[in-house]
């Protein structure tokens, strides 16, 4: 006769390994709630605007980091795209960059028990020590912060620009009035002459030259496109049937020094809910020349500090009287981009809007326009924040080459960049 036995240790054993397989289970099909926060990308130099030049002195590696608001331990790849010039992603076999193009299993620090809001960072340098990751082609790359299971459920994106130079550009700047338009008050006529030239190797070929591009200061959604393809007053394109080539912008508004928020002090800014502007709402600037400013970037707070934590900010903005239409928030908070998330809301002739951001400096602006079937219609920069050329500005300037090899691709040849004072 078989008698049973019960033995304690196998079954607290077989429980514990239940509860493992359950937990990672869970973790493996159900998507992790997570929000990626103070995502920024930057180069050494460089260290708000984010390019690669491998070939020069300076900035060679990337920086990509950011904090998490998860419960649980992330886990997520960072997956590396080739673009066109439009920042669409190539599915070209020869420019997808297989085997080198993933970072895999990102490390994790915990932020101080303090900051709320987030409880992870990371901190990644490309190309890496490992040689995981690196930057054959020269042009737009996007990165997508993914999970490691299914790379197609992204959490945040970014874009930056790697740069092989293979000639040298000359910018000019030039301060001039807008011609051929009626304006005033005299101010809004305030322009930049920006020209571009340049003498092309023997090995380049002049038909394939195709674009000047121009970001000023952070404004990576908002270039400055001079193309060979047609003339304008005010984007003009000039060629010998040579070697020589300039393109000219004609109409770029200097714009004000941008306007900033500084969160930092705890004894004035020492609740969750707190101002832009600690004196109280802000008005146009529009004949009044700003503060020297961070070229539209902002510098964070050091995460290990205990007070390096999460504030709701209040923007506030009295327009003139006459102002009709909407206001919107630009800035560095939001990679400079237009979009009616950033709208105001209107109470009692005070506009207003509530975001969270990390205790640091930002540069931020308002742009007025109105919304229309979706879109943003009228943009301008200028209405609430004047014109002067004054103003200092970060031109980058990048030159762009169809270049025929591996079914055609947009290739960075030159770039340069100018500060204007």
């Amino acid at each position: 006769m078989r008698f049973l036995t019960f033995k304690p240790a196998n079954i607290v054993q077989k429980l514990f390994l239940l509860i493992v397989l359950t937990v990672i289970s869970a973790v493996i099909c159900f998507p992790q709630k997570l929000n990626i926060k103070s995502l920024r990308v930057y180069s050494e130099t460089e260290t708000s605007f984010p390019i690669l030049t491998p070939l020069e002195d300076d900035n060679k590696k990337l920086t990509i980091e950011f904090d998490i608001d998860s419960d649980v331990l992330p886990n997520l790849n960072i997956v590396f795209k080739y673009c066109d010039k439009n920042w669409i992603p190539y599915d070209n076999l020869f420019l997808v960059n297989n085997g080198k193009n993933i970072e895999h299993d990102l490390d994790f620090e915990i932020l101080p028990f303090t900051c709320e809001d987030a409880r992870y960072r990371y901190k990644g340098f490309f190309p890496n020590e490992d040689d995981f990751v690196d930057f054959p082609f020269s042009g737009k790359w996007m990165f997508y912060i993914t999970g490691i299971q299914d790379t197609s459920k992204v959490y945040a994106s970014g874009k930056f620009y790697v740069v092989y130079n293979d000639l040298n550009i000359n910018v000019n700047l030039k301060k001039e009035m807008l011609e051929e338009k009626s304006y005033s008050p005299l101010e809004i006529g305030r322009i930049i002459n920006l020209t571009s030239s340049f003498d092309l190797p023997e090995e380049l070929f002049p038909n394939f030259i195709d674009q000047i591009e121009i970001i000023q200061n952070k404004k990576i959604s908002s270039p400055i496109i001079v193309d060979r393809t047609f003339n304008t007053n005010t984007r003009q394109y000039s060629w010998n049937a040579d070697r020589k080539f300039s393109f000219t912008a004609r109409d770029i508004y200097p714009g004000n020094e941008y306007r900033q928020t500084d969160i930092r002090d705890i004894n004035k800014f020492n609740s969750k809910d707190v101002s832009a502007q600690f004196a109280g709402f802000e008005l146009s600037r529009f004949y009044k020349l700003g503060r020297r400013d961070l070229n539209g970037s902002y510098l964070l707070t050091n995460y290990k500090n205990d007070f390096a934590t999460y504030l709701n900010v209040n923007f506030r903005i009295k327009p003139p009287e006459e102002f009709w239409g909407d206001i919107f928030l630009v800035g560095s908070f939001n990679n400079w981009q237009l979009s009616e998330q950033y709208k105001l809301e209107k109470n009692d002739g005070i506009f207003t809007k509530t975001i969270q951001l990390k205790r640091g400096i930002y540069d931020y602006q308002y742009v007025t326009g109105y919304i229309n079937n979706g879109l943003i219609k009228d943009e301008n920069w200028i209405y609430l924040e004047g014109n002067f050329w004054e103003t200092s500005n970060e031109y980058y300037v990048f030159l762009y080459y169809r270049d025929p090899n591996y079914g055609g691709y947009d290739r960075i040849i030159g770039f340069k960049k100018i500060i204007s004072r």
